[in-house]
């Protein structure tokens, strides 16, 4: 043990460093940007893609709502493979790894992006984006293992809902910036100015990043043994055996899973859709709709900040369980989105203003998901934190594949305000039972199982040892 590691560490806020700043917020800092990296390449086709099927352009794709369906939802074929594995490979091999592969193999994907579509058409398009699907697999499994070993808990809930608002950022400056880089340089260039992004993201992570406190060259003793002593990993810290049994049979679990794939049917649907919203019952052109697209996940991001700050007050002066606190957050994260989706479902063609406050109100909303159910696998079994992700998530995906092709079947003339309007209520209907189903059957406490026992013959032979 370093010398760090024999100072007692019986009080946790005498260990706080006096600095304001460390080296986990650097990391925090990093996480951020590469989640915005990762979102804004998740979802340029979104915009992308109105551009490339205008009909006013000479070069543009004839392709139908039903093949652009296919196109938006493809990413997710390639998504949902890896969750799973990337959950224990991340536990294994660590996130920070994980986190490079994903950046590296979407910016290269990105770059040849253009040239599928032109020579391989649709069928090629798809491909990339099951490439780049396959390669983001990894990238929450990766964050859920980085900041379970980064931040310490009490300041889980708003270091954590930065990092992932990146996520919401990403997506609203790729939505703001796309219509004009199509109008003015051509939509390859969306794709061209997000690989260029990626690869300056790599080099200084690749120069700054780490894994963990113990493998950071700059970290001080004194914030890694902080760190330590609030995760309760002083030591060398060696990770349990995956408890499958008990994680597949845990009735919390299984409600965390529900909640998860409620939450993306009602994002992905509005994610995938809303630029064709925007243009087809709005008659939005493409510079302003995404300028419009852009705000309800930018008021997403800001309203992230209060909800982490507030989830991490309640939870220090114990106004609420964590259960509890969850919940709460997880219910407006969910239930409000649902009920705004029903008035936004009302809204009289033309209507632009009340149309993208309504958007607005359903994203922003949104954002109590980050301090619900987001970091409840870190609560219920922080040893087991990317596993657990990489469970829900897989399921969550496939949900996110079959979302925008259920909305595409729907919309068989989509400039038909009554056919938007079932897309919208079958949304909201998701959001308010996956939710329902949480907050009954849900628990945010720690599980027995986050610490498996030991093999009974092993115990046996301690107490043995133990008697003699």
């Amino acid at each position: 043990m370093g010398k760090a590691d024999k100072v007692s560490v019986n009080d946790d806020k005498s260990l706080k460093p006096k600095k304001l700043l460390g080296i986990r917020h650097v990391q925090v800092v990093l996480l951020f940007f590469g989640m915005l990296l990762a979102f804004a390449m998740r979802v340029n086709i979104s915009m992308a893609i109105v551009a490339m099927t205008d009909k006013d352009s000479k070069t543009s794709f004839n392709w139908s709502m039903q093949t652009q369906s296919v196109i938006l939802s493809s990413f997710f074929w390639g998504y949902i493979i890896l969750q799973i594995p990337a959950g224990e490979l991340a536990g294994k091999f660590g996130g920070s790894i994980l986190v490079t592969a994903v950046i590296v193999g979407n910016s290269a994907v990105s770059l040849l992006v253009p040239l599928a579509a032109y020579y391989g058409g649709w069928q090629a398009l798809c491909a990339c984006r099951v490439l780049q699907g396959l390669t983001q697999g990894f990238l929450y499994p990766s964050m859920h293992s980085l900041i379970g070993k980064w931040v310490p808990l009490e300041e889980k809930s708003s270091l954590g809902t930065l990092v992932y608002g990146g996520a919401q950022l990403g997506t609203a400056l790729q939505l703001l910036v796309s219509g004009y880089i199509a109008d003015y340089w051509g939509w390859p260039a969306i794709f061209y100015v997000n690989g260029a992004l990626g690869a300056i993201w790599t080099a200084v992570y690749v120069t700054f990043g780490a894994d963990s406190p113990q493998s950071s060259r700059m970290i001080s003793a004194e914030e890694k043994l902080y760190i330590q002593t609030s995760l309760k990993q002083v030591g060398v810290q060696k990770k349990p055996q995956t408890p499958w049994r008990a994680i597949c049979t845990s009735l919390p679990f299984i409600a965390l899973i529900i909640t998860h794939c409620g939450q993306n049917w009602g994002f992905w649907t509005l994610m995938t859709e809303m630029p064709s919203y925007m243009k087809q019952i709005l008659g939005v052109d493409i510079k302003s709709n995404g300028a419009m697209s852009a705000l309800p996940y930018l008021s997403m991001y800001l309203l992230s900040f209060p909800f982490g700050f507030i989830s991490d007050y309640v939870l220090k002066k114990k106004l609420l369980s964590i259960s509890a606190c969850r919940k709460v957050s997880n219910s407006i994260g969910l239930w409000g989105p649902a009920v705004s989706l029903v008035g936004l479902s009302y809204v009289p063609a033309g209507n632009i203003k009340l149309a993208v406050a309504l958007l607005t109100l359903v994203v922003g909303l949104n954002a109590g998901h980050y301090t619900g159910f987001m970091i409840v696998h870190i609560d219920m079994a922080p040893n087991f934190a990317g596993t657990l992700m990489g469970i829900t998530n897989f399921f969550a995906n496939i949900i996110s594949i079959v979302s925008p092709l259920i909305a595409g079947l729907i919309l068989e003339d989509e400039t038909d305000p009554s056919q938007w309007r079932q897309v919208f209520y079958l949304s909201s209907a998701v959001y308010i039972g996956a939710n329902l189903f949480f907050v009954i059957f849900g628990s945010c406490e720690l599980q027995p199982w986050n610490t498996p026992k030991e093999n009974p013959e092993k115990e046996t032979q301690k107490r043995i040892e133990k008697v003699v």
